[in-house]
């Protein structure tokens, strides 16, 4: 299942060892969740327990000392985590996503020394896009060189789980005009992590300002993100997938108290029946609601599956990225509104009574609201209409 490499921190051997510890987690996330939530207090011993469990390293591949789980475990480990909280649950999708670009990118000295960092129970985060730029992908930090010393030098927003962290995965502009991936220690001189996340969702994850001053960076742990272009790669599927895994998980707890709610909710006057989980409009809506779930995390298994499959490949051909990214694109669609329509219908069946403060029963909503925000569905549709009916690819990159 697991064994310790330390005094406290174990690697996760196989899939049913990362369900274990997700459960073990999960239950101790769930315990002070709404405190948290309603105070907005970081989850740092949660974090804690989840390097301890070893599940940030159940996607190393089995050479380096990992798990590598398969992706429908993954993600079933990613539901179990949202389910209980979608803040510490969304916290780690980064590290796992920027892991498989290590995978991807590195040579075999890089990803042993990351790996193994990760396996030893340390934690990386993603510097997140930047602010006044004209899309995500536009960048204004930069890497300088100077007397063969390399320095990073900009500011990011939206990065989730830098307070966590102990390295900093930070995108810049080489000088020679290309995108780089840096890995920053996170205590080097020059690091500023500025808590100013402020969403009304998803409340406590970390996710604001990283600065860079004239930070020193060491030149092994630079990646040319060229080499993600060269072949083709899945690796957009594969950060999609944890989006969608996290979507369901928000889902799937608010199925679970819209069923909790609806019981301790009073009947409607004219509705004649003894109890609110009588009335046949509800009956009709927890049906839908359950439906949508049911179709959702159908959808998330089976695009995990593809995955699984590319993952026994050498090579993969643009077709098969092409319908990994296709896959996952339907599952987050599902995802996206089984989400938000469960939330919000456990506020309209519960009633007034679930309102109130106290039982934080609108968490639920605020986390699908601001989650679902990540990759637009608007642009899922489109690429899958231009697929089906064109035949075209979807863009290579971390959001189809």
């Amino acid at each position: 299942m697991s064994h310790l490499i330390s005094d406290n921190v174990h690697v996760v051997e196989n899939d049913q060892g990362a369900i274990n510890a997700a459960y073990q987690v999960a239950d101790f996330a769930l315990e002070g969740r709404n405190e948290r939530d309603q105070k907005r207090l970081l989850p740092f011993a949660e974090m804690d327990l989840f390097s301890a469990k070893g599940l940030g390293g159940i996607r190393i591949p089995q050479k380096f000392g990992g798990a590598f789980v398969s992706n429908k475990t993954l993600a079933h480990v990613f539901r179990i985590l949202n389910k209980a909280d979608s803040s510490v649950g969304q916290i780690p999708q980064n590290q796992i996503a920027l892991l498989n670009m290590i995978n991807i990118m590195g040579t075999e000295q890089q990803k042993t020394f990351i790996f193994n960092e990760i396996l030893q129970g340390k934690r990386l985060a993603n510097g997140g896009p930047e602010r006044h730029t004209k899309d995500t992908k536009t960048l204004n930090t930069t890497l300088t060189i100077k007397n063969n010393r390399y320095f990073v030098d900009g500011e990011k927003f939206y990065s989730t789980g830098s307070n966590f962290a102990h390295w900093l995965a930070i995108k810049a502009i080489h000088p020679e005009g290309h995108v780089v991936l840096t890995i920053i220690n996170r205590q080097a001189t020059g690091v500023e992590i500025i808590d100013n996340w402020n969403g009304f969702g998803q409340r406590t994850t970390s996710s604001g300002t990283v600065k860079l001053n004239q930070v020193e960076i060491d030149p092994f742990l630079i990646f040319d993100e060229r080499l993600l272009s060269n072949t083709a790669n899945y690796r957009g599927a594969y950060s999609q997938l944890l989006q969608v895994a996290i979507d369901v998980g928000i889902a799937e707890a608010a199925f679970a108290d819209t069923l909790t709610a609806v019981q301790k909710a009073r009947p409607i006057v004219d509705s004649h029946v003894e109890k609110a989980s009588f009335e046949h409009y509800t009956l009709q809506e927890v049906g839908k609601s359950n439906v949508l779930l049911d179709a959702a995390i159908l959808l998330l298994d089976e695009a995990a599956e593809y995955l699984d499959e590319l993952d026994l490949l050498d090579e993969v051909t643009d077709e098969q990225a092409a319908q990994a990214s296709i896959l996952v694109a339907e599952a987050k669609i599902y995802a996206n509104d089984a989400a938000l329509h469960i939330s919000e219908k456990l506020l309209e069946l519960g009633g007034s009574r679930s309102s109130l403060s106290q039982h934080n029963l609108d968490q639920h909503w605020r986390n699908a609201r601001v989650h679902t925000l990540h990759d637009p569905v608007r642009w899922k549709l489109h690429a899958l209409g231009d697929y089906y009916l064109n035949h075209t690819f979807p863009a290579r990159h971390a959001w189809i």
